[in-house]
């Protein structure tokens, strides 16, 4: 049975009409993931996410999945479907990285990336489409990153899996668009996580200094602007990349 918590009663409706959408995030259960999660909620839609480990955020109904395993998502996306719905806004966020050098870097490190990142949002994609295209609408959202745009080193194969989710998603913008299903693609800069808060003072000044807005996004910003893609607003936007990095991509 799938994990849930009671959802407190939305004091503003979402979706088409006022009507709250289903809205499945998956890796939901921290970072960015969780924020976008709890942006829904706040917005009054019914939200589901998938988690491998952690604790997801409360108000969501929480479904144990490996975007690695097609089974998986075949069985979570059931789940939600016989809670909520069919899934009306999906945000494919699950993640991992595996970054060293190319010359050190193991085919392991190469596949399990590009499996996860990339090959993942396929998977939910696909499984996602089949109900959005019998509802004649939908709205897919591809978390990438601007490593995927600016390339990295050390990062070779998370910016390779980041950097396919645009071919991905300009692709179904084609393939979907005539049922009103759009697909876009997010791609976040440095983002403040407990992550980038561990890191030395001085290598922190080093990126900053890279970016415009001399500053680190928050997560609520990234969040935000999915919250947007999904929204009536951004009803005639697909096929897009927005980049939420400070001004750290531009030109890319």
């Amino acid at each position: 049975m799938p994990e849930t918590t009671p959802l407190t009663p939305p004091t503003t409706q979402a979706g088409s009409g006022g009507t709250p959408r289903s809205v499945l995030v998956t890796g939901g259960n921290r970072g960015i993931g969780k924020a976008v999660a709890e942006a829904f909620v706040a917005a009054g839609d019914r939200v589901a996410v998938t988690y491998r480990s952690g604790e997801p955020p409360t108000g969501v109904l929480a479904v144990r999945c490996d975007v690695t395993d097609g089974d998986e998502v075949d069985r979570a996306f059931a789940e939600v479907e016989a809670e909520h719905g069919p899934v009306e806004v999906l945000v494919a966020n699950a993640g991992i990285t595996r970054d060293t050098l190319l010359l050190r870097m193991g085919e392991d490190d190469w596949s399990d990336v590009l499996e996860t990142n990339l090959t993942g949002s396929f998977r939910v994609a696909k499984r996602a489409a089949r109900g959005m295209l019998r509802m004649r609408r939908g709205r897919i959202v591809l978390v990438s990153s601007v490593v995927g745009l600016l390339g990295s080193a050390g990062q070779a194969n998370y910016a390779a899996s980041k950097a396919g989710l645009v071919g991905l998603a300009r692709s179904l913008a084609r393939e979907l668009g005539s049922r009103s299903i759009t697909a876009n693609v997010v791609a976040p800069g440095f983002v403040e996580t407990e992550m980038t808060a561990a890191l030395p003072e001085e290598k922190q000044a080093e990126y900053l200094a890279q970016i415009p807005l001399a500053r680190y996004a928050s997560v609520g910003e990234v969040a935000a602007t999915i919250v947007w893609l999904a929204s009536p607003g951004a009803a005639y936007v697909t096929g897009a990349v927005i980049p939420v990095d400070g001004g750290l991509g531009m030109g890319h």
